[in-house]
């Protein structure tokens, strides 16, 4: 399960009622409604009309949108008035048990939600007769991050302050700090946008590098920001950052899958030969470092020159302590 399809699925849900009572929404109106971006509204909107109550056509949501409105031609389907109750095949009822009883494991759930689903649970159980004998021989666990997020989750929900402790890459140490949450969002990985008491500005924290993670009584009071438009990625480099040049050999590919690049032109060897901006050049001598015999910054030239002396220097060291712990014991002494 994608680790944002709760927060899509709470506003889709939201988004039926909220068009239904509008018709003819502008689409600029309602992405501010919600607090997202065009794009991700019409991405919505192209999932909706694979929802209602069957597959028979009547029975989904006919919503389209002319580039400017959002028109919903068959508002009944999802209201009092659908014909027939809800009938689950047997499939679908399997499948609807085995994800509820995991999303109910989940830690961090509000407490609440957890009772609200095993009730809901136990009638589709009740419903569903020998199909609920199938789903209780499956069973689905999430990776450790899906429990971060939903304290992630209830944090923002609650508003309350949480404390983390966080790997940062950028310095190759864990840090312990506390946040005021503002939003969850996913680009690739999930993230969580929040106010950082730390350095007393607006962070990005990627959940997968939360180590531990605990809510506080304290409030949450996140100073007004405004949310930044994440539709063209999270890292959005200038046409005005300075250009940088690096060289991967074939082990070092990963390299353009990772960082926004201008261009990832082939190399003889397999490698890639990519041009980037960044508007801190320095911060990818660690990128350099990491990549060792498999990469190389081609330029500018001041920061090749760096990288190079700031390998050389990590080699000296390293071979400096290897010379060390391979003394005898009280050599030297008199």
């Amino acid at each position: 399960m994608a680790a944002n399809a709760i927060d899509q699925t709470r506003r889709m849900l939201s988004l039926v009622t909220y068009l239904r009572e509008r018709p003819g929404a502008r689409i600029a109106d309602v992405a501010r409604a919600f607090g997202i971006t065009e794009d991700e509204l019409i991405s919505d909107l192209d999932v909706l009309p694979m929802c209602g109550t069957s597959f028979r056509g009547g029975d989904l949501l006919d919503i389209d949108t002319d580039g400017e409105r959002i028109w919903w031609r068959n508002p009944d389907a999802s209201g009092e008035s659908t014909a027939e109750p809800l009938r689950l095949a047997a499939d679908e009822a399997t499948a609807l048990l085995v994800a509820a009883r995991a999303v109910a494991t989940l830690p961090g759930l509000r407490e609440g939600d957890r009772e609200a689903l095993l009730r809901a649970t136990a009638k589709v159980e009740g419903a569903a007769g020998e199909a609920a004998g199938a789903s209780a021989r499956l069973s689905v666990t999430f990776e450790s991050e899906g429990g971060v997020f939903a304290d992630v989750d209830r944090a923002i929900s609650e508003r309350r302050r949480l404390w983390l402790r966080y790997y940062s890459p950028a310095r190759d140490e864990l840090t312990e700090r506390e946040v005021d949450p503002i939003r969850l969002f996913a680009v690739g990985h999930t993230y969580m946008e929040a106010w950082c008491r730390l350095s007393e500005a607006r962070r990005t924290f990627r959940l997968d590098r939360v180590a531990e993670i605990r809510l506080l009584d304290a409030p949450a009071a996140p100073p007004e920001i405004e949310l930044r438009d994440l539709s063209e990625g999270l890292v959005q480099p200038s046409a005005d950052d300075p250009e940088v040049v690096v060289e991967v050999a074939p082990g070092g590919r990963w390299v353009a899958e990772y960082y926004p690049h201008d261009r990832a032109e082939e190399l003889p060897d397999g490698g890639l030969r990519i041009t980037l901006r960044t508007p801190s050049p320095a911060s990818l001598r660690r990128l350099a470092l990491r990549l060792g015999r498999d990469g190389r910054i081609v330029s500018p030239q001041d920061l090749a020159d760096s990288a190079r002396t700031a390998a050389r220097d990590a080699l000296a060291a390293y071979e400096e302590q290897e010379r060390q712990e391979s003394q005898p014991q009280g050599a030297g002494a008199s």
